[in-house]
């Protein structure tokens, strides 16, 4: 049976692992920066009727594609096998993010920021949190129970 690659592979951590982490980390700063700018959230928030309209398309697409994604990983992460737990904690990962997905087609549909806000610091959050839990898993030591 070979390895997964990844951070819970058991192979220690690589600086490339830590990558999510850090741009989670700066998007959050970046949209906590931006959000003081009315005009640039009001322009966000109330774009043209028809761009709106694509957003919100968009945006449930995208959570639909994130959730049937995340319940498959959960899936293959029941099975040792073929995923454990590193593929659980991406699976949790991809279920957040269609949450997020949503919150922000919600967030377009009413035009208010609120949700909006709401979607990205789910989504910022997520990618730090579940990006802290594959550098632990990874820092195992190989053949450790789960």
């Amino acid at each position: 049976m070979s390895t997964p690659a990844g951070p819970a592979s058991g192979r220690g951590v690589r600086p490339g692992d830590l990558l999510p982490l850090v741009l989670g980390a700066a998007a959050l700063a970046l949209g906590t920066a931006l959000g003081w700018d009315s005009t640039l959230v009001d322009a966000v928030v109330t774009p043209p009727p028809v761009v709106r309209a694509v957003l919100v398309a968009g945006a449930v697409l995208f959570a639909g594609w994130a959730l049937a994604r995340g319940i498959r990983r959960i899936s293959e992460g029941r099975d040792p096998e073929t995923g454990g737990p590193a593929a659980l904690v991406r699976g949790v990962r991809f279920v957040f993010l269609a949450v997020a997905g949503l919150s922000a087609a919600a967030g377009w549909l009413v035009e208010h920021p609120l949700p909006i806000i709401v979607a990205f610091v789910i989504a910022a959050v997520d990618v730090i949190e579940t990006t802290f839990l594959l550098v632990v898993l990874g820092t195992r030591r190989p053949g450790a129970r789960d």
